[in-house]
């Protein structure tokens, strides 16, 4: 079992960047394929990115790519997501997430552990 907790969000202006980190304790990291999803209010949870246990594979949802980069650490049981050219539209609460199955899907019903959140406020 994994615990996860999610910090890094904050209120940035439209064109800004965010680094979310992800801090895994308990079993480590490694042993998990890592997501980022968020939520926006009246919406539902949806996938941002991926990444395999050893950090050599990511995928992106499409809103994602080209904007921002999941990456990992191993070493220090940490996962980051960095978002460059935030939008408005950006704004959610962005979960941390990680997953013993190693099914490349988009779905939150195939993770297993799931941080708290954190909060992603874009102005325009």
């Amino acid at each position: 079992q994994v615990q996860l907790v999610e910090s890094g969000g904050g209120l940035v202006q439209a064109g800004g960047s965010l680094r979310l980190s992800c801090a895994a304790s308990g079993r480590a990291s490694s042993s998990y394929d890592m997501g980022w999803f968020r939520q926006a209010p009246g919406k539902e949870r949806e996938f941002v990115a991926r990444i395999s246990r050893s950090g050599a594979n990511t995928y992106y949802a499409d809103s994602a790519k080209g904007r921002f980069t999941i990456s990992r650490d191993n070493a220090m049981n940490t996962v980051y997501l960095r978002m460059n050219t935030l939008k408005p539209e950006d704004t959610a609460v962005y979960y941390c997430a990680a997953t013993t199955t190693s099914i490349w899907s988009t779905s939150a019903a195939n993770y297993d552990y799931w941080g708290q959140g954190t909060q992603v406020t874009v102005s325009s």
